[in-house]
C-alpha cells in the first residue's frame, strides 16, 4: 500500500512516498538520506513527541505544561493523552520532576517543562 508523507526532518519539507515491494520498503521524493529514513520510520514505527497541560492546584496558574522525555508511538497518543487530561497535580512543581513514569507502558515519562510554586509565593 502506498502512503504520502511530508517529510519533517528539513525546511524542505519533501513530499514522500513511501510504498511496500517484495518485502523492501521503497522511498521517493526525498532529497536527502533523513528524508528516506524518515520515511520508512513514518512507514514501520511512526511516534510523535507528547507536549500538552495538565491541571495544576494551589498555583497561580491553572495549567502545568508538560513533556515527555522521548517519542511514543503514534497509537499510543490518545490513550496518553486521555490520561493527561485527567491527572490533576498540586504546586509546587519543579521543571524536570516527573509527573507520570511510564505512561502507557511506553517507556516514556512525563516530565514538568516548567517550574510553578504555590500561589502567592
Amino acid at each position: 500500500m502506498k502512503k504520502e508523507y511530508v517529510c519533517i526532518v528539513c525546511p524542505s519539507s519533501c513530499r514522500l512516498s513511501v510504498e511496500e515491494a517484495d518485502g523492501d520498503i521503497l522511498v521517493t521524493g526525498n532529497d536527502c538520506k533523513r528524508g528516506y529514513y524518515h520515511g520508512i520510520k513514518e512507514y514501520t514505527a511512526p511516534v510523535r513527541m507528547l507536549t500538552t497541560t495538565i491541571a495544576i492546584e494551589n498555583a497561580d496558574f491553572p495549567r502545568l505544561p508538560v513533556i515527555g522525555n522521548h517519542e511514543v508511538p503514534k497509537e499510543k497518543l490518545r490513550e496518553c493523552l486521555d490520561i493527561l487530561y485527567e491527572t490533576i497535580v498540586s504546586a509546587p512543581v519543579k521543571c524536570g520532576d516527573i509527573i507520570i513514569n511510564n505512561i502507557c507502558n511506553t517507556g516514556v515519562d512525563i516530565c514538568a517543562s516548567r517550574s510553578i510554586s504555590i500561589k502567592g509565593e
